[in-house]
């Protein structure tokens, strides 16, 4: 003979369990990410800087962490002043050779201001995709 509360146990322990799934699911992969820019090198010119971001999935809230000698430093500007290589009016600047910057959503532009050094290839653009995840 069967038990009868048993019958609707069985759905409601499947569906808590299914939830608990998913919280833990979300809570591994909503964890943002620092990322060290140039790897070893670092925020250095003998590093693509372009070519560093390639195979990436940047996100919303993950950290870049800039390390760089005295001589560089690293803006946050806009499009135009990443295409061009200029620090804009609304640019946001660092120096302190270990620079931690949260992405924003959508695109992120970063250079180094002395124009030689960005065309020489320390800048890069970066698109975060999803935005940072709710607590």
């Amino acid at each position: 003979m069967a038990i009868r509360g048993s019958s609707i146990l069985a759905p409601a322990a499947a569906m808590l369990f299914f939830i608990l799934l998913q919280l833990q699911y979300e809570a591994i992969h909503s964890a943002s990410v620092t990322y060290l820019v140039g790897d070893e090198e670092g925020w250095d010119p003998v590093t693509d800087m372009e070519g560093w971001t390639k195979g990436k999935n940047f996100h919303a809230g993950d950290i870049l962490e800039f390390k760089y000698d005295r001589g560089f430093d690293v803006s946050v500007v806009n499009k135009e002043g990443h295409d061009d290589c200029f620090v804009n009016a609304e640019a946001k600047q660092f120096s302190t050779g270990d620079d931690k910057i949260q992405l924003a959503f959508g695109a992120n532009y970063f250079i180094d201001s002395k124009p030689d050094l960005c065309a020489a290839g320390m800048k890069m653009a970066i698109n975060a995709t999803a935005p940072p995840p709710s607590v």
